[in-house]
């Protein structure tokens, strides 16, 4: 049997119970015959809760200050799930991220993995231990300072070592029994995908549905590294997300993979700016200068008798402050006129590499949201994506009316949201 990288989330070792109950999980997989790399986030809240004491602190934390502290709530889940699995009769080693290997860049609170080195890991694979690290964190290649990789960071540690360790599979557990047509907290007739490409998950992902994250998928599809999204609190098979259907399974690949929605976002629309080349230049340089991530972007056709238009954007809203303030000190060498900014949004978008191949689509997705009265405010399309954004208290209801529209809607048992949070 191979190398099993398994990743358990905040909501499966909540307490002490659930780390019981993961430690196993865990152990059952060793007794199988698979050597057994455990990725492990901070138990239930606990991120949370350091945030909030952070802020309490102080409003504006140093980046370095900051991490250092967040890392605490993983290293209490590795050292105790450790223990757990000690005590069912079976040697485990906890790791830090910097001891599993994981090297990163030098950007505090989102850093990104550039080199995974698990010596470490493997020679405590190589003395017959399970070995159990802390997900969500690294150290920067060059000052050796400890950094955290931001949302979902914990996914990305676990692809980034079953890559490096050339793992057969990496099973992300959480607290839902797989990947699911739409978020099972709004949707209760959402059914459980089988399996899904790559390509479908990554828009997803990148769309607002949380039970996997952007850059996790992006690093499995890169390394070609098989998910296996399942529940901790149930022994059901759950979503397999890879390039092809495994072994001798033949899905097919459906029209509409699943519909997401994301209310993290907000919008801002640079009013009044001459429609001139250059400008639209001036105004992204200035994000990107701020590393101020965007998602969709619409520019208005300018109107003829003044020259000017208007440029409306996305982006989340923990980056709304930060992105007026750097677009108001370059107000007058970019020469608009003022700044709009609307955080009460949301997007709302429909998957589907198959809709690329079938006229009607975009149709029936716009027909299902007047029907249900929903005002649509930006459009974005790719060609097997299409997002709108609409305004924050229509998002549930948008979100239903389009499951139901594309016959998606289960007609068997509701879906199962074990730990309240999805994820």
């Amino acid at each position: 049997m191979g190398l099993v990288v398994q990743k358990y989330g905040g909501s499966s070792v909540a307490d002490a119970e659930g780390i019981k109950r993961v430690a196993k999980r865990i152990v059952d997989a060793k007794k199988n015959g698979h050597q057994v790399v455990v990725v492990v986030s901070a138990m239930g809240d606990t991120t949370d809760e350091l945030i909030d004491l952070a802020e309490q602190v102080s409003p504006i934390p140093a980046g370095r200050e900051f991490d250092m502290l967040l890392t605490a709530g993983e290293r209490i889940s590795m050292a105790l799930l450790a223990m757990a699995i000690k005590n069912l009769g079976h040697e485990a080693q906890s790791f830090t991220g910097s001891q599993a290997g994981v090297i990163t860049d030098s950007v505090h609170n989102k850093a990104r993995i550039i080199d995974v080195t698990p010596g470490r890991i493997r020679t405590a694979l190589d003395e017959g231990n399970i070995a159990i690290v802390a997900g969500f964190q690294g150290v920067s290649q060059d000052k050796k300072d400890i950094t955290t990789l931001g949302r979902g960071g914990s996914d990305t540690t676990a692809v980034a070592l079953a890559a490096a360790l050339d793992a057969e599979v990496c099973e992300i557990y959480t607290d839902v029994d797989g990947v699911f047509t739409a978020d099972p907290r709004v949707v209760k007739k959402a059914r459980k995908i089988d399996w899904i490409s790559f390509e479908d998950m990554l828009e997803l992902a990148s769309s607002g549905s949380k039970v996997l994250l952007h850059r996790c998928v992006e690093y499995a599809r890169r390394y070609n590294i098989p998910i296996h999204v399942r529940s901790s609190f149930s022994g059901l098979q759950g979503t397999w997300v890879s390039n092809e259907p495994r072994g001798d399974r033949k899905v097919e690949q459906a029209i509409i993979s699943g519909v997401a929605h994301d209310t993290s976002e907000a919008k801002i629309t640079v009013v009044g700016v001459p429609d001139k080349p250059g400008e639209a230049a001036a105004i992204f340089r200035t994000i990107a200068d701020n590393e101020i991530n965007i998602d969709m972007v619409v520019q208005n056709v300018s109107a003829a008798s003044t020259g000017l238009t208007d440029i409306s954007f996305t982006l989340p809203k923990a980056e709304g402050r930060k992105a007026i303030d750097a677009l108001e000190k370059r107000k007058d060498v970019i020469g608009f006129d003022s700044l709009r900014y609307d955080d009460q949004i949301a997007k709302i978008s429909l998957v589907g590499a198959g809709m690329k191949t079938n006229p009607g689509v975009t149709a029936g997705f716009f027909e299902a949201l007047s029907d249900a009265g929903v005002n649509i405010e930006l459009i974005s399309t790719s060609e097997i994506r299409i997002s709108v954004v609409t305004r924050a208290d229509d998002v549930n209801e948008a979100v239903r009316a389009v499951h139901t529209a594309f016959g998606l809607d289960s007609d068997s048992d509701e879906a199962v949201v074990y730990g309240g949070t999805g994820r």
